[in-house]
């Protein structure tokens, strides 16, 4: 059976180029051993065998051949032969020294084991024994990856990604030494530029700062340079404007570090470097809002959310999951979102009791259920179809989902005792023009109503655009850009008010957290933003230009579209709560019989799906303003 068995194994192929190299590796160690031996004499001597003494060589000359041996042996188990030297690093260096220093050591004994007469060798002797062999031993191993490295940079330089660093600091010195000392990067660091004059004109890792912010333009042409990398991290977003904004001229695509707690965790590198995004041509401090009135709420409290798949509630859930929530619940009709968000809030919050449910808030019985099983605390409602133009062409549906959905929601809270309610409104519910605008008016008519009927409190929070969010047209500028242009853009003056997801849904739960009942909450957007210029800024930090590489296209308004949103109707008012971003409209006075006897129509209405529902839409919200069918 033994034999059977070393039959049956395969013999290992002999690696004859590995044979060949530690061959050649032994032969020169050899000759290493015998120059380093004579060398350490003959420079005492100037180099002449003639004035040599005697006593001093034939010590050397004898042990020789001993000394070789016990070199060779040294060599060996320091794994002089084994390491990729390739690769070699700071353990084969450290490996390679320790070597030469033992082989120095019983030279030394050696030699004086078969002196003639006083010393051996001179003292010297010793010392430049050890540096020869060093010297000699280190030019074997680490030439190779000297020239292997220089190979492979030369081979890359022909296709070459020429960079530009702003930033000369610790994070800027991080990138460059990354990208310097990388055997396989296609990039090459031309320049660098800081604010800093004392450092203009000095080299980093043999990189010139060329100058200030005033020198980009210039030396992006002057050094051809495909693209900039912003690393200074603790820069203030102003002053990242700032710098963007002249870098945008350059036609350079642009990458940068996340931010400043990337110097703190040591996580400075290449890989960390991310692409410009338009949110940080906004110019301003992050929205922050009081943590601790936002915990005292949610806190041991049973949240829902619905629509807790979609791109603002899902964040919602991720930011309620950090405050401890008694649990959390996860209701939403789109399975993938729901799982996805699921596996990972799982991840990151294990504690947290989770309850994720598939379901539609037009489903009667279905939220009815889910409020008689989990009795939540706190409702946030983000359950909604959002999209202009497709709810242009599906109005029964934006009504069935948008305002009934909402209807069926708030009755089920109020019937279960909920104790706050808040729904999530738009800016395109004042004065609307469109469908989906007109719908969310009317969820906000509900709230405030069912508010004056039950102890829950009811509020709304009205925001505008939200960047990235699923449906809105930074995504789409992206696609577009990627697949070469043209940039779509409905209209040269179109302007909306724009925030980032997590700021916006902070603002939500701090807007909760002031909620008395009955409220409208406004959120601040600050500044309108042209949508014309977001696409040239876009096209611009991607590296191309603006009506050459890629062009922008205007396709026209569309049906619903306005030109501009507004935050605020007249007639409410404006009250200050303690955080200067958060506004209160005032509630509006309206016929709560006459409101519901519509709602009635509306909703008979709804079902029949070749019924124009706009006209009643409208009497429901006389600002609603539409155009008449042709």
């Amino acid at each position: 059976m033994r034999k059977k068995e070393m039959q049956g194994k395969k013999k290992k192929p002999f690696n004859y180029q590995l044979f060949y190299r530690r061959t050649a590796l032994i032969v020169y160690d050899i000759i290493s051993v015998i120059a380093a031996s004579y060398l350490a004499i003959l420079i005492r001597y100037d180099f002449d065998v003639s004035t040599v003494p005697a006593a001093f060589l034939l010590p050397i000359r004898h042990f020789l051949p001993i000394g070789i041996v016990i070199a060779l042996f040294v060599f060996y188990l320091f794994r002089l032969y084994h390491s990729l030297w390739a690769f070699a690093g700071e353990t084969e260096l450290q490996n390679l020294v320790m070597a030469c220093l033992v082989t120095s050591a019983v030279n030394g004994a050696g030699i004086n084991l078969f002196r003639m007469e006083g010393k051996a060798v001179p003292d010297s002797y010793y010392f430049l024994y050890f540096f020869f062999l060093l010297t000699f031993l280190f030019a074997s191993r680490f030439s190779y990856r000297f020239f292997r490295s220089r190979k492979h940079k030369l081979q890359n330089r022909k296709n070459s990604i020429s960079v530009m660093i702003i930033g000369a600091g610790e994070a800027g010195n991080t990138i460059i030494k990354e990208i310097v000392s990388s055997n396989f990067s296609t990039m090459v660091i031309r320049c660098i530029i800081d604010d800093d004059k004392n450092k203009w004109g000095r080299f980093i890792q043999g990189i010139k700062v060329v100058g200030g912010r005033d020198k980009i333009i210039e030396s992006a042409d002057l050094y051809d340079i495909d693209e900039i990398f912003l690393a200074i991290p603790s820069a203030s977003p102003a002053q990242i404007k700032d710098i963007l904004e002249i870098c945008k001229e350059t036609n350079c695509k642009l990458r940068s570090l996340p931010g400043l707690y990337q110097l703190v965790n040591g996580e400075v590198n290449v890989s960390k470097l991310r692409d410009v995004e338009v949110e940080d041509l906004l110019g301003r401090e992050p929205i922050r809002v009081d943590i601790d009135s936002i915990l005292g709420y949610v806190q041991n409290k049973v949240v829902l959310v619905t629509g807790g798949g979609g791109s603002i509630g899902s964040e919602l859930c991720r930011q309620i999951a950090g405050h401890k929530p008694a649990q959390l619940i996860v209701f939403d009709i789109y399975e993938n979102n729901a799982y996805d968000l699921q596996q990972e809030l799982k991840e990151k919050y294990p504690e947290l009791n989770l309850v994720v449910l598939i379901g539609s808030v037009r489903n009667t019985s279905r939220i009815n259920y889910v409020f008689e099983t989990y009795h939540p605390d706190i409702v946030y409602h983000a359950a909604a179809h959002k999209h202009v133009p497709l709810m242009e062409d599906s109005p029964n549906e934006a009504v069935k989902n948008n305002v009934f959905g909402t209807w069926k929601t708030a009755m089920a809270a109020a019937q279960n005792h909920t104790k706050k309610f808040v729904m999530i409104s738009t800016d395109k519910a004042v004065n609307p023009t469109n469908i989906m605008g007109a719908s969310k008016r009317i969820c906000e008519m509900i709230v405030q109503t069912f508010n004056r009927h039950y102890e829950t409190e009811f509020v709304a929070v009205r925001f505008g655009n939200v960047l990235g969010s699923n449906g809105s047209v930074i995504p789409l500028f992206k696609k577009q850009i990627a697949a070469g242009g043209p940039v779509t853009v409905t209209h040269p003056d179109i302007i909306r008010y724009f925030m980032t997801i997590p700021e916006a849904v902070s603002l939500v739960l701090q807007a909760g957290a002031y909620a008395k009942g009955g409220e409208i909450f406004v959120l601040d957007m600050g500044e309108p933003v042209k949508i014309l210029d977001l696409a040239k800024n876009l096209i611009r930090l991607s590296g191309y230009r603006v009506g050459e590489d890629i062009k922008i296209v205007f396709t026209g308004l569309r049906p619903g579209e306005k030109l501009y949103e507004e935050l605020l109707m007249k007639e409410e008012g404006l009250q200050d709560t303690d955080n200067k971003l958060i506004h209160i409209g005032r509630p509006i006075e309206l016929d709560e019989r006459l409101f519901f006897q519509q709602l009635k129509q509306l909703e008979e209405a709804s079902k029949e799906e070749n019924k124009d529902i706009r006209p009643l839409i409208h009497e429901v919200v006389p600002t609603y303003h539409y155009q008449e069918k042709r």
